[in-house]
């Protein structure tokens, strides 16, 4: 028999919000027991840094009606029904279509979010008063077989290096399983496909340093036991889960934003919905104040034309992209057609 409905009562900018929740012993993550409630409870905790990330932006909601252990999909647009504090902001998708996008104002959205089975929140890098142009240069840095959370600790001690002398100031956090995220946060001055190639020209310069370590090979038989520098989640309309956003993993781990100092000695697996208010509570957020900080891509950009200029084109873009000028061929190598040499 399913828990009777409760009401949470949820602190916001306006006052105190009730905010309903039907099934809250419902359990989202079997493995550790963590429940709807606990989840919603989470987000309260995390308010202040987790609307810091994710709030005053297009965001996409990851849904899980029957647990991590059953089929999610996303919502983008608030559904009907949906309360007033739940706002949102017309977007362009790549495609060139336009459609309203959910933004969190409040963290009473968070919590009508987990209402609804949200345990992952995907943000964009851009705000809602300005979607065109990204405030975050966004680095995914992505194990592949054979790699793990080490080697991707020293790709990203070794992207530090590059994004520093390009003039931009980085940011980390776990990716909640086994990669990193890297951030920048840059005056909203380009748009989404310029930023792409920002982070592009980092990416080959970090390869360039690292040939063994990292690889910008978008075709996964050609990455090896490296580490993915991925620069296509720089895309408009692409996304990696938001800072001190909830995994659909077994433990309930969590997005979690670092310190440089520590990244060396932590271990992803201990930030999880339970114990990350704790740490909050213990060392604050590791990126408060993270945009009031902003830098510029202008070194990047140059680096991404002097490669041009050296050769280097553009690279693939996902497959639900239109085809993008200068783009290679979308098949993987040893799929293509060879040359007739006869």
């Amino acid at each position: 028999m399913a828990s009777p409905r409760i009401t949470l009562t949820v602190p916001g900018p306006d006052g105190e919000r009730e905010v309903g929740l039907s099934s809250p012993d419902r359990v989202l993550w079997p493995e550790a027991g963590i429940t709807k409630r606990e989840l919603a409870e989470y987000f309260v905790a995390v308010a202040e840094p987790f609307l810091a990330a994710n709030g005053g932006r297009p965001v996409s909601l990851e849904r899980f009606p029957d647990g991590i252990e059953g089929e999610s999909f996303f919502s983008k647009n608030p559904p009907k029904g949906a309360p007033d504090y739940v706002q949102a902001v017309t977007v362009t998708y790549n495609s060139g279509r336009r459609h309203p996008q959910l933004v969190l104002t409040e963290i009473a959205s968070a919590v009508w979010a987990a209402q609804m089975n949200t345990i992952v929140f995907h943000p964009w890098a851009s705000l809602a008063d300005d979607t065109d142009h990204p405030v975050e240069l966004r680095i995914d840095l992505d194990p592949q077989p054979g790699t793990g959370f080490a080697e991707a600790v020293a790709a990203a001690h070794g992207l530090r290096e590059v994004l520093r002398e390009a003039g931009l100031e980085p940011w980390i956090k776990t990716s909640g399983n086994r990669g990193l995220h890297v951030f920048c946060p840059i005056e909203p001055a380009h748009e989404f496909l310029d930023v792409r190639h920002a982070v592009i020209a980092a990416a080959r310069e970090l390869e360039r340093r690292m040939p063994d370590r990292v690889t910008t090979n978008w075709w996964k038989e050609e990455r090896g036991e490296r580490i993915f520098v991925d620069f296509n989640q720089a895309n408009r309309d692409r996304t990696m889960a938001g800072a001190y956003s909830p995994r659909a993993l077994p433990t309930a781990t969590v997005s979690t934003p670092l310190t440089w100092d520590e990244l060396d000695g932590v271990d992803p697996h201990d930030f999880t919905v339970r114990t990350v208010p704790q740490r909050l509570a213990d060392v604050g957020d590791p990126w408060r104040g993270m945009l009031d900080r902003r830098g510029r891509i202008d070194v990047l950009l140059q680096w991404w034309e002097r490669d041009l200029a050296g050769g280097l084109g553009e690279l693939p873009f996902p497959p639900e992209f239109p085809k993008m000028p200068g783009e290679p061929p979308r098949v993987q190598p040893s799929r293509a057609r060879k040359p007739d040499t006869a």
